[in-house]
């Protein structure tokens, strides 16, 4: 499995869409964000902005998948960083971001077999196997990592994207990230394995 270059990022989930709310895998479906997903992409980039002096990673780059939920996410919280600061950040899409491919189980309920797929026992018809996502993902983040040079990127992307991203870290793979929570994402320290995360306050 390819490896995450030891290096911090950020991460951002997309905002809520009405599959998000119904429950539903969505994977590579197209599905836009909803009226709460359009809220919590603005309250994601006031967090930020509003934490933007005393952050410890400075942001300089976002890199988002392509896909429509987090594109847009990816351009409100871009948009609200520039009013509040001023400062205009750059968005790149990435198609190695995009979500998994759940095959036939998209627009069906979210169901138990998600243990089995991460445990590569179990894919769902025409779906991505776990192993193959976490090595495109690996990939799109080293990619993403290097954009920002000197700084930190901003990843916005899915939840599915980020359990490769948590297997990848070291850490317990089937948690969900809430939508539009900002994350960030460090090395391990002195020797250790696993990273760490801290999501940011969104007051």
């Amino acid at each position: 499995m390819s490896a995450l270059l030891t290096r911090p990022y950020w991460y951002l989930r997309h905002g809520q869409t009405d599959w998000n709310a119904r429950n539903l895998s969505q994977g590579r479906t197209d599905i836009p964000l909803n009226t709460v997903g359009l809220s919590q992409a603005v309250v994601a980039g006031s967090a930020i902005a509003n934490h933007w002096d005393h952050l410890e990673l400075p942001i300089t780059q976002i890199v988002s998948s392509p896909l429509g939920r987090a594109r847009k996410t990816a351009e409100m919280t871009a948009d609200i960083i520039h009013k509040k600061t001023g400062i205009n950040l750059p968005i790149e899409l990435d198609d190695g971001l995009k979500e998994v491919c759940f095959g036939v189980e998209e627009a069906q309920p979210m169901g138990p077999w998600y243990d089995d797929w991460i445990a590569g026992t179990f894919t769902p018809e025409n779906a991505e196997p776990f192993a193959v996502l976490c090595n495109r993902i690996a990939e799109a983040v080293n990619r993403s990592i290097c954009k920002a040079q000197n700084g930190t990127v901003l990843i916005v992307a899915h939840g599915g994207v980020f359990r490769a991203l948590r297997c990848l870290m070291g850490l317990k793979v089937n948690v969900r990230l809430a939508n539009a929570q900002p994350m960030c994402a460090r090395p391990p320290a002195n020797g250790g394995k696993a990273w760490e995360l801290h999501a940011l306050d969104l007051e």
